[in-house]
């Protein structure tokens, strides 16, 4: 009896160890790794030692470093005379787009030690980024930037002196300072408007965390220097919005911290994948207004039905064709599609906005950019350009036996 009922405890005990999940025994793992990195940070001194850590963190981790001093290596001369140099770290993931690997997203952060948190939840996601690549349609430049505290030097020098390419930067995330988890997560985002649309499409799903979008303008951050280039930019940090706090002061809370981490990630794989943020997106050059769908007061109709599912039965599931390629390895998902009805009907802008493979990703999109034209959404009475995202889901039927 006292055999069985020990066997009895044992099963119970291995239940609930299965319930735990694969995933919070990872999150646990990767909370661990994030404190790992955090104190190696702080016993770090001066900028050099930070820059040799996190390079070789990110080599370590599979990622290209830009090493040549002309990108990397800067200085800044003082009223007295003396030149004071910097270092910016940067490190580079491409993407498999074949339009968009030559077009990036710039996730970064501080280079100081006082900025330990932004750091390691920078070196968490980069890690993960690189680790599924094969998801990036652009590629993402990975940015720790130097001379923090000498109004952002190393973003102002990476965007006018150092990278060739800045034209092609479609996004830049920043991430700075999460001393305190418990205060909330911040989204500044400049109140760009197609910023605050991927945060709210993102809301609509299950996420590991959920950001407040604020419009008050954030305090030194990086934000500004892409801000000032016209580059759509959002900063994400657990400082409230016209508060000032003593970096360092607080306790750090890991495990929720991956949890942010997380939803980082699939923030990224949103702008890396989906279309280019607009900087100013209320208008087009023709000066009709850009509404989401939702918000139309007449909703845009596809002969005669304002439904989205009306639309994905009697027109997109009819005509969809499953690449065979995919068919061939068992390629199967959810594509989710963005598209715009312009204000005479016409389906325009036809953009993944997260895939599952070039093969159904392309087949999602030609069959939308097929469409016949809709009777246009209206909003105050006047004809809008409106944007609707939908998901096209591609199944395998199982085969007889």
């Amino acid at each position: 009896m006292k055999r069985f009922a020990l066997f009895v405890i044992t099963i119970i005990m291995a239940l609930s160890a299965s319930a735990q999940g694969y995933s919070e025994l990872f999150a646990g793992e990767e909370a661990q790794g994030l404190r790992s990195v955090a104190d190696s940070i702080s016993a770090l001194k001066g900028e050099d030692a930070l820059a040799e850590f996190v390079s070789h963190r990110l080599a370590s981790k599979g990622m290209e470093l830009y090493e040549s001093s002309d990108y990397t290596h800067f200085g800044i001369k003082r009223e007295n005379g003396d030149t004071a140099t910097f270092r910016n770290v940067l490190a580079w993931i491409p993407g498999y787009g074949r339009q968009l690997r030559n077009r990036y997203i710039v996730i970064g952060t501080r280079l100081s030690a006082s900025n330990g948190s932004g750091l390691a939840a920078l070196m968490s996601l980069a890690e993960k980024l690189s680790t599924n690549r094969v998801l990036l349609q652009r590629s993402v430049l990975i940015a720790a930037f130097g001379g923090a505290d000498d109004a952002n030097a190393g973003s102002w020098y990476f965007l006018n002196r150092a990278f060739p390419e800045t034209p092609l930067i479609d996004a830049y995330i920043g991430l700075d300072y999460f001393d305190n988890p418990n205060r909330g997560l911040y989204a500044y985002s400049g109140s760009n408007a197609d910023m605050n649309h991927i945060v709210g499409l993102m809301a609509e799903s299950l996420q590991p965390a959920r950001p407040t979008v604020t419009t008050v303008e954030p305090g030194i951050s990086d934000f500004r220097s892409f801000y000032g280039k016209e580059i759509p930019s959002i900063l994400f940090t657990t400082l409230e919005p016209g508060k000032v706090y003593r970096t360092g002061t607080d306790p750090l809370e890991y495990e929720e911290m991956t949890r942010q981490c997380e939803y980082f990630y699939n923030f990224s794989l949103s702008l890396a994948n989906g279309p280019a943020p607009r900087f100013r997106p209320d208008s087009d050059p023709s000066g009709v207004p850009l509404v989401a769908f939702s918000d139309c007061d007449v909703k845009p109709a596809f002969f005669g039905s304002s439904d989205p599912s009306f639309f994905l039965a009697r027109w997109v599931y009819t005509y969809l064709r499953y690449p065979q390629y995919a068919v061939e390895n068992g390629i199967r998902g959810r594509v989710q599609v963005s598209f715009v009805i312009d204000e005479k009907g016409k389906v325009r802008d036809v953009k993944v906005v997260k895939g599952v493979h070039p093969s159904l990703d392309d087949e999602a999109v030609r069959v939308i950019e097929a469409s016949p034209d809709w009777k246009p959404g209206k909003l105050g009475g006047k004809p809008v350009r409106s944007q609707l995202t939908l998901n096209v889901e591609f199944k395998l039927k199982k085969a007889k036996k």
